[in-house]
Parts: C-alpha cells; sequence; structure tokens
C-alpha cells in the first residue's frame, strides 16, 4: 500500500487530496517537522535525506519526493479518475506547466511566512511577488472552473493548497474574487474535505 508522509496543511496536503480524489488505497503518516520524527517515533531522514514533505512510499518500498513529482504519479495511478490530461498530449504539458508555475512562483515566494527570522522587508516582499504571481492565476483561470478548463486535476490541489496559506501572508483572497470562487469550489469537493478532515484542518 501506498503511504504518504505529510505534514497538517503543508504542501502534502495537495497530494493527500490528490489519493483521496483519485480513490487510491494509502496510509497518511503524520511527520513532526521540527523532530523530524513520524508520530510512531520512524527518524524521518531515514525516509527521506531532504527532511521535508511530501514523500510517498511506493508500493516496491521506493520513495518518491517532490509534489510536482508526487501529483502526476498519483493521476497516473487511477487514470480513470482523470486528474491529469493523457501523457503525450499538449493538455499534459499545460498541467506540467501549471505545476511548475505553482511550486517557482507561488509556493516558494510563502518562504518568508513560515520563516520565523525573516524580516519585515522580506514578507513584504513576499507579499508583493504573491500579489503578482496570484493575479497572474486569476486572469488565467478567468470563467473557467479549474486551471485546465472543467476538469479537475492535480494542479488544482496544488494551488489549493497554496491559496489556504495566504492568511499567513496577510493577503485577502477577495480581492481576486475568481480565485475566491474556485477555492470554495474545491473545498466544497467531498475528497478535499475528507483529507483537511483527516489533517485536523477543519471539523
Amino acid at each position: 500500500m501506498l503511504k504518504l508522509y505529510y505534514m497538517p496543511g503543508a504542501c502534502s496536503l495537495a497530494s493527500h487530496i490528490a489519493l483521496r480524489e483519485a480513490g487510491l488505497p494509502f496510509e497518511a503518516i503524520k511527520v513532526d517537522g521540527r523532530n523530524k520524527t513520524t508520530v510512531s517515533g520512524e527518524n524521518y531522514l531515514d525516509v527521506t535525506a531532504k527532511g521535508y514533505v511530501p514523500a510517498l512510499r511506493l508500493d516496491d518500498g521506493t520513495v518518491l519526493t517532490e509534489g510536482t513529482a508526487i501529483l502526476p504519479y498519483i493521476a497516473d495511478r487511477n487514470a480513470g479518475a482523470a486528474l491529469a490530461p493523457a501523457a503525450g498530449t499538449l493538455a499534459r504539458y499545460r498541467l506540467q506547466e501549471w505545476l511548475g508555475y505553482i511550486n517557482s512562483e507561488i509556493h516558494k515566494s510563502f518562504g518568508p511566512f513560515f520563516n520565523p527570522t525573516a524580516t519585515d522587508a522580506a514578507k513584504q516582499a513576499g507579499r508583493d511577488v504573491l500579489t503578482k504571481r496570484l493575479g497572474y492565476a486569476a486572469a488565467e483561470l478567468g470563467s473557467k472552473s479549474f486551471l485546465l478548463g472543467e476538469q479537475f486535476t492535480v494542479a488544482d490541489s496544488y494551488l489549493f493548497t497554496t491559496l489556504g496559506w495566504l492568511r499567513h501572508a496577510g493577503i485577502e483572497l477577495s480581492q481576486w474574487p475568481a480565485l475566491q470562487a474556485y477555492h470554495a469550489r474545491i473545498a466544497a469537493r467531498p475528497a478535499v474535505a475528507e483529507a483537511m478532515k483527516a489533517e485536523g484542518l477543519i471539523k
């Protein structure tokens, strides 16, 4: 069985959502990021020397890391769930394009808000970048239901996860009505609610 190593509300939530959307059997293993241990006392650095989440232990014991690799892997494990376009199609590369953008331009820009040593200037710089990057995402989303159109994909699980961090940055999602409606639409999906409940993010 697949094993997902996660921290509540961290970027690993995207993989947690994807696993539930795909209907794949898996075990969710909570990681203490500060002590680098799992709830069972396992040394997380023995799982991955990177020390951060997510990590996905595959059926053969191999460990896959980095959300941008794990998310397409999950989608491909159950193509019937339609969480990613078919390999080789332009739409599949659009998915990769979004995963790359969310990872490097949005996710990375939240760094100062989770760093206790970050200065106010660094945080303001982060807000400025996030405002610009999310403005682009809102414009590209437009009136579509999801990033690639009318079909939910693993890219949506990732963007949804990062939008949940805006309160830490002191940024109001309401300034982008399209993103605010998008966030609410995804939050209402049963698999998303199940993942968030399992992580203790909602009751």
